[in-house]
């Protein structure tokens, strides 16, 4: 991005945001072929009867773990030549939040049938009732923004 291409607040400006919805769709189309957005794989998933979804999730989180290995052994830097900095994550006995907010994502996974992600690709393949599911998803995001203030974090 050129600085012509930077909004408000280091923000990609409009002239950018095409760029993320043509990923978008993108993903829409792999996620949709691949059967990773299938409610019925994902039922198969959790009843351990396919490796299927397994595999994808596997893979990913093998990706993301060399990925994370050569950001900090290359020293790699974003386009624009700042140095990549990942935090680690401190564990002084506050990891029950990691647990909770886990458990009711997969709570939530599983009862819908459909991550967060998703649910878009799946309104455009016609799955309208999850337009019900996305307006719950942006009340409770929502909700949340409004009570951060209020919650605790450090």
């Amino acid at each position: 991005m050129g600085a012509a291409e930077v909004g408000a607040e280091g923000r990609p400006g409009r002239e950018t945001l095409w760029k993320f919805v043509l990923v978008g769709i993108f993903l829409g189309v792999v996620f949709t072929k691949a059967e990773v957005i299938s409610w019925f794989r994902i039922q198969e998933m959790f009843r351990f009867q396919s490796f299927h979804m397994y595999g994808i999730i596997g893979s990913a989180v093998f990706v993301g773990a060399i990925s994370i290995l050569l950001i900090r052994r290359l020293e790699a830097r974003t386009v624009y030549g700042d140095p990549i900095r990942l935090a680690d994550k401190e564990s002084r006995g506050r990891n029950y939040r990691y647990w909770i907010g886990g458990g009711l994502f997969g709570l939530g996974w599983g009862l819908l049938g459909a991550c967060p992600g998703p649910i878009f690709a799946l309104i455009g393949n016609g799955v309208t009732v999850l337009l019900v599911s996305l307006a719950a998803a942006l009340v409770g995001t929502w909700s949340y923004g409004w009570l951060r203030p209020h919650l605790p974090h450090h």
